[in-house]
């Protein structure tokens, strides 16, 4: 195949599209202006980014951001061995069905472009992907599970930096830290598209490793709890519920096609994935082991890693980075649906940064509300893998895959064809098929019953909108009291919840003696 380089994106300050040579070729073009100047330089140092370094960047960075604090919860409930095997087997399928998805990105792009298609103001995005090569019925699947599966990612970093901030700073409860950061996580209207998150993905994967390194070391410094216990895996419905987390840590693929959109050479996306899930696993692997190793079975009622190891001016710097890092993988999350959002509306071709922006708001807010809803920090990320990431990113690519290149002349004038290594298309069926099965069953079958049964529970134990989700109780003596009259004395921890104590009853002789006071006074 020959060299493929992505066209511009949306907004009008950005690289210009590449310029078509040929048949499925295209180069790309020098950027207006001089490129010499100061501005210039800036800008391609901090915004705009195309190559594979910062794909890469993305992929890694996406992939491994708040899920992170919520592994050794999922070794909890499989054990040691099966939380290693299972991380291993879901990167390297993950992987997989990411390199089928750019197979399937490449392929709709160059018959687009042997029909004289212009995306020069057009973000290609994976439901366009799926109508231009299977029809229109495949298209409205796969964009009601993207959307469904992104907009929940959403929710779910929103959910994460409440539950972060809560550790350096309780004086507010996390619904209302869920207010605050849903203000400011709604500024990334602002970010035209994955072509700008150059210096935002190399911060974010930076964030990320000093967070699972700090896990790694501080558990093993800290060392193991008296009496810890290892005994998972206890439950079917908890190791099926670890194994769906697992299963959405390694399919954070949803932004696949958008992120190859950006890029220079998408061509080069291909082992992309696979490094950037290579580099995770050293990330995951170390961190999910030590915390489990050194608190064990104390972990099933704290999903949050960070929640078992002692304040500490380090962990502070954990949380705080985390944050900023779940900022940005909001974005990331959130800009695939501000996209579909500006193509419903029709401003996806607007050059204005400020009108697109506001017509992006509206997105943000049901993803605020679920968030609120849902407060299950741990619980949802397994709910949200096993309904909706075992389809987005598995099930559909896979079969995409083998129905487009089912006949032999799909498969004669492919733009690309599998390697040998793989045993070529039959070998490329094979294991298709066998993703389709194991996730249809493990992932979708058994992980869907744990992970919606656990997620009850939650509900049933919490409620929704639940205040303060596996917040620790206030100590008994954090408390004002005020006197609230027959009712009882209002108490004021000092975690800012208020409730009732009751006051208690009067004495038969009390009431006596209160009925002849106010009778003495004539009332």
């Amino acid at each position: 195949m020959g060299e493929v380089v992505a066209t511009t994106v949306s907004f009008a300050d950005e690289k210009a599209p590449a310029e078509t040579v040929g048949v499925g070729r295209y180069v790309e073009m020098e950027q207006d202006g001089d490129s010499n100047t100061v501005k210039s330089r800036l800008s391609g140092l901090f915004w705009h980014g195309g190559s594979a370094y910062d794909a890469w960047f993305s992929c890694a960075s996406n992939q491994v951001a708040q899920v992170l604090l919520t592994l050794p919860y999922s070794f909890s409930q499989l054990g040691m061995l099966s939380g290693i095997l299972f991380q291993i087997f879901y990167g390297l399928m993950g992987s997989w069905t990411a390199y089928l998805i750019s197979i399937l990105y490449v392929e709709y792009r160059t018959r687009k472009e042997r029909e004289k298609a212009d995306f020069r103001n057009h973000v290609i995005q994976w439901f366009e992907v799926l109508d231009g090569l299977l029809g229109r019925h495949w298209r409205n699947v796969g964009l009601a599970f993207n959307c469904t599966f992104l907009l929940f990612g959403s929710v779910i970093q929103l959910i994460a930096c409440a539950s972060n901030i809560y550790y350096i700073n309780d004086k507010l409860d996390k619904r209302t830290w869920t207010y605050i950061f849903g203000a400011c996580c709604a500024t990334t209207v602002f970010i035209p598209s994955f072509h700008n998150y150059r210096i935002w993905s190399f911060l974010g994967l930076v964030m990320t490793t000093y967070t699972a390194w700090y896990l790694a070391i501080a558990s093993l410094i800290h060392g193991q709890v008296d009496g810890v216990k290892h005994s998972g895996p206890t439950k079917m419905v908890l190791y099926f519920t670890g194994a769906t987390n697992i299963l959405y840590t390694f399919g954070g693929h949803a932004v696949t096609v958008e992120i190859m959109h950006a890029m220079w050479r998408p061509q080069k996306f291909k082992a992309i994935y696979l490094m950037a899930t290579l580099y995770v696993l050293t990330l995951t692997l170390p961190s999910a082991a030590s915390v489990y190793w050194a608190f064990g079975d104390a972990l099933l009622t704290h999903s949050n890693a960070l929640a078992m190891l002692p304040r500490t001016a380090w962990r502070d710097a954990a949380v705080v980075l985390m944050l900023i890092h779940q900022f940005i993988t909001f974005g990331f999350a959130c800009t695939p649906l501000y996209f579909v959002w500006e193509k419903l509306i029709g401003l996806h071709d607007c050059k204005s940064l400020c009108k697109r922006a506001a017509a992006r708001l509206p997105v943000v807010v049901p993803i605020w509300f679920l968030a609120i809803i849902f407060p299950f920090f741990g619980p949802i990320n397994s709910a949200v893998g096993s309904l909706l990431v075992s389809f987005t990113v598995y099930i559909i690519p896979a079969l995409a895959h083998m129905i487009t290149f089912r006949s032999a002349s799909a498969r004669e004038n492919a733009v690309e064809t599998p390697p040998r290594f793989m045993g070529r298309w039959t070998g490329t069926f094979i294991i298709n098929a066998f993703v389709v099965a194991w996730v249809l069953v493990v992932g979708f079958g058994f992980g869907g019953w744990a992970s919606i049964t656990n997620f009850v529970h939650q509900i049933d134990t919490f409620g929704l909108f639940t205040k303060c989700y596996q917040c620790p109780p206030p100590p008994p003596g954090n408390s004002i009291p005020f006197p609230g009259g027959p009712l009882g004395n209002i108490t004021m921890p000092f975690n800012g919840t208020a409730g009732i104590t009751p006051a208690p009853a009067p004495s038969p002789a009390s009431l006596l003696h209160h009925h002849r006071h106010h009778h003495s006074h004539g009332l």
